[in-house]
């Protein structure tokens, strides 16, 4: 008789004693040579055999129907067959084995399934069967139990996500760390798609041209909608703070779901265009957005007046840029007002120090007694001390406690450097922001325009805005002749 030899393991049983893919098939061949069969074909592979999608066995099985004359199908063991009783496979080679079309043969069980099989040695392979499912429920289970003893603690048991990375140590513990350059770029896009101005096709151009990142609309979608960055697994719709260093605030995360939010609800159909300021002018009289077109080579805007004639007016691209410039050039602080501005800041970081520190052992502090309260909730969870319910019920205030409390924390610890920095980052920024503008790229433009400018309207020739603060300050300032203290 010909037969087929297959060998299977599945990834966590590459590495146990016996269940090798060589030691499969040399006793498989030996059990041939012994009967005498002559082997037509030897499959070996790494493949689960509890899932329902088995591309390669189904292949096997294919090749096994194509047969015209009766085969033996040899496996080591039923398990290295199927560890799902439910599996329609089994129940067709079961069906066709006892029609007399094939044999199946597992050699170290010592069963043979055919046309003369007894209704006892039916029950055994029955028994068999559901003894592979019952390891594989109770591997199934273990694993789960295991894995949410894990993530109770606050570690990711899956691949990183982008900005993180997956290590093994030299005494094979595994651990997920930081990627300084990869968490750089998700900072970056996280910050660029919650000033608005970007479309998720343009923080794509961005990403590509400023850091070589390839990343598809999709990912680009992934990325900012995934909690992880924040510092919370999301599994099966379930939170779970992480202990792993944030990559963005809460907040910030937010600010991009607003963002996203708003866009979905824009219409794009200029949105393959760069013009400048298209989304971002209003008419002063009707309200309505300015349009652009391009006539012999130049961009113009214009309201479409659609709610009523009101003598709307044509404005050249180059019009707004200068009229918008010249907003920009007023923020320009005198040199010395600037430096004694700065100075006055130092010396107010310097008080909000120990106001800081003060705040952070608090936090700290909460922070270790609400894990500790998790802790103790899961252990009276095993102990049958609560139900499920009041489990689930103290389990998310706990949760959202320590959400908040992580948010707290990266934010005091944000605003211990960037209180001065930031001041003194807006303070240059107000000085450069007519270079900037002047020599920026359209997106760049577009930054400036909504971080210093709001409600930017078209009233005849003229672009009227509303400054947003500071920088309102600032531009007051500008308009008088002496600056006050």
């Amino acid at each position: 008789m010909k037969a087929i030899i297959i060998a299977r393991v599945s990834t966590e049983e590459q590495k146990e004693a016996g269940l090798s893919l060589p030691a499969q098939v040399v006793r498989l061949e030996k059990y041939c040579q012994n009967k005498d069969f002559d082997v037509i074909r030897s499959c070996s592979f790494d493949e689960s055999a509890y899932k329902h999608q088995r591309d390669e066995f189904d292949r096997i099985i294919d090749f096994v129907l194509e047969q015209k004359e009766k085969i033996a199908v040899c496996f080591d063991k039923v398990d290295r067959l199927t560890r799902d009783t439910f599996d329609r496979r089994i129940g067709m080679l079961y069906d066709k084995a006892l029609q007399d079309e094939l044999e199946l043969h597992f050699i170290s069980d010592g069963q043979i399934v055919n046309s003369k099989i007894s209704a006892a040695q039916k029950f055994q392979f029955g028994i068999t069967l559901n003894l592979a499912k019952y390891y594989s429920d109770a591997i199934s289970d273990n694993v789960k139990r295991a894995n949410e003893q894990k993530w109770r603690k606050g570690e990711w048991t899956s691949k990183a996500p982008y900005g993180y990375k997956n290590i093994t140590h030299h005494d094979g513990k595994k651990e997920v760390v930081v990627d300084e350059h990869a968490t750089y770029i998700v900072q970056k896009a996280f910050e660029l798609y919650a000033t608005g101005a970007y479309s998720m096709g343009l923080l794509r151009q961005k990403m590509k041209t400023d850091y070589n990142v390839d990343w598809s609309k999709s990912y680009v979608d992934k990325i900012l909608n995934n909690h992880f960055y924040y510092g919370t697994m999301m599994i099966k719709e379930k939170a779970y703070p992480h202990r792993y260093p944030p990559t963005i605030t809460k907040v910030l995360f937010d600010q991009v779901q607003e963002v996203k939010s708003g866009f979905n609800k824009k219409k794009f159909k200029y949105a393959g265009k760069p013009y400048i300021y298209r989304g971002l002018l209003r008419c002063h009289d009707c309200g309505l957005a300015i349009t652009p077109e391009k006539h012999k080579g130049f961009v113009y805007y214009h309201c479409t007046q659609y709610n009523g004639k009101h003598g709307a007016q044509w404005l050249r691209e180059e019009e707004i840029t200068s009229q918008l410039g010249s907003v920009f050039k007023k923020l320009q602080m005198p040199h010395d007002i600037l430096q004694e501005t700065i100075e006055t800041l130092n010396e107010v970081h310097q008080n909000k120090i120990d106001f800081h520190n003060k705040h952070f052992d608090i936090l700290a502090r909460e922070h270790k007694e609400t894990t500790k309260m998790l802790d103790n909730l899961y252990l009276d969870k095993l102990k049958g001390s609560i139900t499920e319910s009041q489990y689930d019920k103290f389990y998310q205030s706990l949760r959202d406690k320590l959400v908040d409390i992580n948010t707290r924390l990266s934010q005091l610890q944000e605003a211990e450097d960037n209180y001065y920095v930031t001041s003194k980052h807006l303070l240059n920024l107000s000085n450069q922001a007519y270079e900037l503008f002047i020599s920026s790229e359209v997106e760049e433009k577009r930054q400036l325009i909504k971080l210093i400018l709001s409600n930017v309207r078209v009233d005849g020739k003229n672009v009227v805005y509303v400054a947003q603060k500071p920088f309102d300050l600032l531009l007051d300032h500008a308009d008088r002749q002496v600056w006050r203290p």
